[in-house]
């Protein structure tokens, strides 16, 4: 089984600040379990674009998949009534 590489957006990092950090420790271990499982029981792909979207309690991680270079890209994660919408 290959192991992909995970690539966290710069901004996921001010994402996190505005996070309780009693919830952090958890998504932080959601995003490290992407390495072994890019598409987890549980993810579902977003529809308007080529990303996907995984549940951790109230809050949402998207991030996307390239397949051909093995690589994860966390673009987001935020408070589900807030993830979805794009800048």
């Amino acid at each position: 089984m290959v192991s992909y590489e995970l690539r966290i957006k710069e901004s996921v990092a001010k994402d996190l600040r505005r996070i309780p950090a009693k919830d952090i420790e958890r998504i932080l271990q959601r995003i490290e379990s992407l390495h072994a499982q890019p598409r987890p029981v549980g993810c579902e792909k977003l529809s308007s674009l080529e990303r996907y979207r995984l549940r951790q309690g109230e809050y949402r991680i998207v991030y996307e998949i390239l397949d051909n270079e093995f690589i994860i890209i966390v673009v987001k994660v935020s408070h589900r009534r807030s993830a979805y919408k794009i800048p």
